[in-house]
């Protein structure tokens, strides 16, 4: 979890958790849902109250890599949060093994359909982009952070 410029190591998400953030002028509840099978069970119950979704996935884990793209796919093409921008960070960069972005938009399939780093996206789009970072090394996330705020109200 990263808040208030600093890094705490957690062990993956079990129960899901929120925690009020500011990024920029901005203050946000973000929940921690977790990416585990059994949790993502319960992700479409915060689709109400979700203004966007951050997908953070593992560069370096191309096992699971196909289990990632599909979840991925699940989430955009769900009509209920068709509107709503999603943020793909690929963490572990800091690693040999991590895939690079090209390589990640393409395993996922979203090479074609991610809308740039560059605003605005067109009316009626949904903005999504990757940004890959490395959260232990702490680079990268704050601009895929800064990039989505923009769709933010």
């Amino acid at each position: 979890m990263i808040k208030d410029d600093c890094l705490i190591q957690s062990a993956p998400t079990h129960y899901p958790s929120s925690e009020e953030l500011t990024l920029g002028n901005l203050t946000v509840t973000a929940f921690d849902l977790g990416g585990h099978e059994i949790a993502r069970r319960i992700w479409k119950n915060y689709f109400p109250i979700a203004d966007a979704i951050i997908f953070l996935i593992d560069a370096a884990d191309f096992e699971r890599i196909d289990e990632a793209r599909a979840e991925l796919l699940d989430l955009i093409t769900d009509e209920e949060i068709s509107d709503i921008p999603i943020l793909i960070l690929g963490n572990k960069v800091d690693k040999s093994s991590a895939m690079d972005e090209k390589t990640l938009k393409e395993k996922l399939g979203i090479g074609k359909i991610c809308t740039g780093k560059e605003l605005p996206v067109a009316e009626g789009i949904r903005p999504m982009e990757v940004f890959m970072c490395s959260i232990f090394c702490r680079f990268g996330y704050g601009d895929g952070f800064r990039w989505l705020s923009k769709y933010l109200k």
